[in-house]
């Protein structure tokens, strides 16, 4: 196989490291998503009040071919841009996976037709799904 057949030619990490089912614990926006307080007044300023489903909504509002999460902003974002508590990003964003490594060997897979990519957000927990699998390579020759 040649680096450009080779979809983790430019990877640290192989599709051993991401092969399976890997959740990622409290990594989305949720309602509990901490956000500002105006010390002076106790409340939360505006442009940090928000929904989840509006967190959704802007997601998947993003013009990309590449499903978007709703990630949380931290609050200095949040304080220094005058910004929503959420942001939007590529589901296997590093901030979401926990590295560059695996965001770099998640976006192969997901490029590549090698492999099946599929993910579940769940807005309630928190929780990140991600699931890769190889495809049955058997299905490519049976028609030969």
């Amino acid at each position: 196989m040649t680096s450009d057949d080779d979809p983790f030619h430019d990877c640290e990490l192989g599709p051993d490291a991401i092969l399976g089912t890997r959740t990622f614990e409290d990594v989305l926006f949720t309602d509990d998503t901490e956000t500002p307080v105006n010390v002076l007044t106790g409340e939360t300023p505006a442009h940090s009040q928000a929904t989840v489903e509006e967190a959704k909504e802007f997601a998947a509002s993003i013009d990309t071919e590449t499903p978007q999460i709703a990630l949380p902003a931290s609050v200095e974002a949040q304080v220094e841009t005058a910004s929503k508590p959420y942001t939007a990003a590529a589901f296997f964003h590093f901030k979401a996976t926990g590295s560059l490594k695996r965001h770099r060997a998640y976006h192969a897979a997901y490029n590549s037709d090698t492999f099946s990519v599929e993910f579940e957000a769940n807005y309630e927990t928190g929780d990140l799904t991600i699931s890769v699998d190889e495809e049955d390579r058997q299905s490519e020759f049976e028609n030969v």
